[in-house]
This record gives C-alpha cells, sequence and structure tokens, in this order.
C-alpha cells in the first residue's frame, strides 16, 4: 500500500499580472470568489483529502497570505462580545495551527517545476500533492480526495485530467495515453504545450498533483524547457523513461479557470448560484440582466 499523502505544496509565488491593477496591492491568491479568497479553497480542500502539512512557495509582495492564516485576536474577540458566532466560526476556519503551515520563497520566476523544487527540504522523501490555486474545481467530492483515494489504489504518481477542444491544446500540459480505464488512465508520455496538430491527446493536465518523491530528483536535473522555464510536467514525463507509473485521474466536478478574468467570473456566478442565502436575489438579477440586453438588442 502507497505510504500516506501527508503534504501539500501552493505554488503561489506568481504576480498575477493578468489581474492588475488589483494585484499591485494584494496578491491574486487573496482575491475573493464570493466571500472567501481563491486560497481558502485550496487549503479546504486540501484539508478533506487528509493534508497536515501546507506548504507555500512565495515572493516578495505575500504577506497578506501569510497574515491571512494568522490568529486575529482582536477580530476575534470583537466578534464573541457581539455574539457573532456565525461570523467567529467562519473566522476560525482560516487559522491554521502553529507548525502545520510553512512558507518558502521562490527567488526566481522560473515556472511551475522550479517552485516546487524549492519546496524539496520539506518534503524530503514523501509522496506529497500539489495544488494550484488557480484551478478552482467544484465538486460534491473535492477534487484532491478523489485522487488520494484512488492513488491508495495504484501508487506512482498522478495528474488531474480534463477533456479539452482539440483547439485548446497549446495552451495546457497533454497526456499520451498508455491505456483509458475510465476515470483513470495509464500515461506513456506527457508534453508541455505542444501544437495543436502534435497533441498526443485532447486530456490536459489540471492543477492537481499527487507526486513521487523521485519528482524532486527529477527536477534537480531538468533543463529549462518550454518557455524557458523549468516545467513540471517535464521531471513528471522523466519518471515514464525511468519505468516509474504515472497516471491521470479524470475528477468529477467543474474546473474553473480562475487565474483568467472571465474564468473568475463564471466561477463567480457558479459559486453564487449555489450558495442558498445568495442564489435567489443573484438570479433574479442575472435574469433582469439577460432580459434587458435582449431588449435593448
Amino acid at each position: 500500500m502507497p505510504r500516506k499523502v501527508t503534504k501539500a505544496v501552493f505554488p503561489v509565488a506568481g504576480l498575477g499580472t493578468r489581474f492588475l491593477p488589483a494585484t499591485k496591492a494584494i496578491p491574486k491568491e487573496i482575491m475573493t470568489l464570493v466571500d472567501r479568497p481563491l486560497i481558502q479553497y485550496a487549503i479546504d480542500e486540501a484539508r478533506a483529502a487528509g493534508i497536515k502539512e501546507f506548504i507555500f512557495v512565495t515572493s516578495r509582495g505575500k504577506s497578506a497570505l501569510e497574515d491571512y492564516f494568522d490568529h486575529a485576536p482582536e477580530l476575534e474577540n470583537s466578534l464573541r462580545q457581539k455574539g457573532k458566532d456565525e461570523l467567529l466560526d467562519a473566522l476560525k476556519s482560516t487559522n491554521m495551527e502553529s507548525g502545520a503551515i510553512a512558507y518558502i520563497r521562490q527567488h526566481q520566476a522560473l515556472g511551475l517545476g522550479h517552485a516546487v523544487w524549492c519546496a524539496r527540504r520539506l518534503i524530503a522523501n514523501e509522496p506529497f500533492a500539489v495544488i494550484l490555486p488557480d484551478d478552482v474545481i467544484a465538486a460534491e467530492k473535492p477534487c484532491l480526495q478523489q485522487m488520494v483515494e484512488a492513488y491508495e489504489e495504484t501508487g506512482g504518481s498522478m495528474v488531474a485530467a480534463m477533456e479539452v477542444p482539440k483547439d485548446k491544446t497549446s495552451s495546457y500540459g497533454v497526456l499520451d495515453l498508455k491505456e483509458d480505464m475510465g476515470s483513470m488512465v495509464s500515461v506513456k508520455g506527457m508534453v508541455e504545450k505542444p501544437a495543436v496538430e502534435d497533441a498526443p491527446s485532447n486530456l490536459a493536465v489540471i492543477g492537481r498533483y499527487i507526486l513521487a518523491p523521485r519528482v524532486l530528483q527529477n527536477l534537480s536535473k531538468i533543463k529549462r524547457g518550454a518557455g524557458g522555464e523549468i516545467q513540471l510536467t517535464d521531471a513528471i514525463a522523466e519518471e515514464l523513461k525511468n519505468g516509474h507509473d504515472v497516471f491521470g485521474y479524470r475528477f468529477r466536478g467543474q474546473r474553473f479557470d480562475c487565474g483568467s478574468k472571465a474564468g473568475f467570473l463564471q466561477a463567480t456566478v457558479a459559486f453564487g448560484l449555489s450558495r442558498p442565502d445568495l442564489q435567489d436575489e443573484f438570479s433574479e438579477f442575472l435574469n433582469e440582466m439577460t432580459m434587458s440586453r435582449q431588449a435593448a438588442q
């Protein structure tokens, strides 16, 4: 039986330039989807999957991200005195136990693979998860929890995967399949951002990974790949060359690319409509807006 996955790496060193000017003042990961920042969705998903140690790979200007997970005694006392227990409970979900969270600086923007490699000393010789907070996944059972349960049967390394339109494959890491077993696929190759005509499939890698510690050793050896960056996909592909298993997992849920403005807005609508306290008023507003646009046309 594979060793339990209890550590997760959160690469959050990016500058968030697609959301300027907002990200001039706040980290992108603190931007709120309804009433929770993106990073909270990632943390909640990790907790549901049994993660106990949280490793953030950060950069300059991310102090607000670190403060978010700290205790706020004055605010908590104020809410307690005013009897606002519901808000107090919501606030407690943002607190992390002492020692559960660690921050590591990535001094150069050399890509996702380099960001994960920066956490190597804290990972040591254990399997670990990687969660990209930009990818928010709405699912009845959290995506990483689905993957952990599947990983306990297979071992090896595993990536979350979903079908994308063929003409979009050049924006993703794409899987070359050895065997398609439904929700699980056995992988024989991976290509980072291939030309559309060269894509081996339309099954794309999404921002959830469970990786063997050997991947960190691979990252220490590989050269810069697509975009002049150290690609995590290349280090995972190295596992295949060395005869180790890599699987793709078709998760059950809807993925939103909150690293783009359109994806962030789509997620806001979807999550807003899923909230019992918001859905009626929000749905009415959207319907009115749709009718107004149609009338104007």
